[in-house]
């Protein structure tokens, strides 16, 4: 654990710092040197020991008198100071670890989501990953969180500093067919064979369009033009848009994808366009477009195997007319 102590305290800390190398240990200087007030000569003075300080200095015929810290104050170190240090206090967004006793200061920590920047000497909120990156590292109250890419087969569709990558949904696997292959920032889009012939790219593209904007993020007021322009059931545009925060325009966004038409999904790229964020609008038209491509080739894959087995099942019926009619009188008239 990180140590945070006032910088007001150093500059009396450093009276008292000196230390001798016995070896590879720093041992503390027990003694050190003072005049006496009465002769005028060097004396060797007994140091006091953490927890007390001087209060009364050594003469020619007297030791060193230490006393013990009052409560509030301590000394860490071997010492001739004349008063004892204050306590330290934790800084913004730190919380105390252990109390100050008379031979320690207070020990602070950065308080739960944050972490000691020992650059800037303060506790700084730990980051969030973005979407398309997942936590490698919690962040501690020493270290700040470690993101990382979504290795490929998996993703991250929301901001946090706690979640990790997610892996994509196998369509295949859950007997399903892949409309939209997952990216770093979405979920594979899967359709069963009967959504394939009853929905269109419109109700697939809904699917990744929240984390759409999580991900690209807009500049806000572009944000809240996109928002003001989208339609409501009645075709009306969005009211009251232009106070909204990021968080409020995407719940907005969230509420208008479950509600909306497919029709006005399909229509949301040339919306961003008409709004500014052509960008935004060219790379959601291109995941329509491949959502497009992929229905088209699954449902004339779809519609080929129907022919072959109504073709199969012509020849299965024909063979088995064929078979009744060439068998002998007898088989076929009961009684005889």
């Amino acid at each position: 654990m990180l140590t945070m102590v006032s910088l007001s305290l150093f500059p009396v800390v450093l009276l008292f710092l000196r230390t001798v190398q016995v070896g590879a240990v720093a041992a503390p200087v027990l003694k050190f040197r003072e005049t006496d007030p009465v002769t005028g000569n060097s004396v060797e003075c007994d140091r006091c020991q953490p927890g007390t300080y001087l209060r009364a200095r050594c003469t020619a015929t007297t030791m060193s008198v230490c006393a013990p810290c009052p409560p509030g104050s301590f000394t860490e170190l071997w010492n001739h100071i004349g008063k004892c240090l204050r306590c330290g206090v934790c800084g913004q967004n730190q919380v105390e670890r252990s109390a100050c006793t008379a031979d320690r200061d207070c020990q602070c920590q950065c308080v739960l989501g944050y972490y000691y920047e020992e650059k800037y000497e303060m506790c700084l909120r730990h980051k969030t990953c973005p979407s398309g990156q997942g936590v490698l590292t919690e962040g501690t109250p020493e270290n700040d969180t470690a993101c990382h890419v979504c290795p490929n087969g998996t993703f991250s569709d929301n901001v946090s500093a706690h979640h990790n990558c997610t892996q994509h949904l196998n369509c295949e696997a859950a007997g399903l067919k892949l409309v939209l292959k997952g990216a770093a920032w979405h979920d594979s889009v899967c359709a069963s064979s009967t959504e394939l012939t009853s929905k269109n790219s419109g109700d697939y593209l809904r699917e990744i369009v929240p984390a759409f904007f999580v991900h690209h993020k807009p500049h806000i007021r572009r944000l809240r033009r996109i928002v003001h322009k989208l339609p409501s059931k009645d075709s009306r545009k969005q009211e009251g848009t232009a106070g909204l925060n990021l968080p409020a325009l995407l719940e907005r966004i969230n509420t208008w994808v479950a509600s909306a038409t497919s029709e006005q999904i399909q229509q949301l790229p040339d919306l961003l366009t008409k709004a500014g964020a052509d960008n935004a609008g060219e790379r959601l038209h291109n995941k329509m477009q491949r959502i497009e491509s992929n229905l088209k080739e699954l449902r004339s894959l779809g519609n080929e195997r129907s022919h072959k087995k109504k073709a199969q099942d012509l020849i299965t019926d024909k063979t088995r007319k064929n078979q009744l009619t060439s068998l002998p009188a007898c088989f076929t008239v009961s009684g005889q």
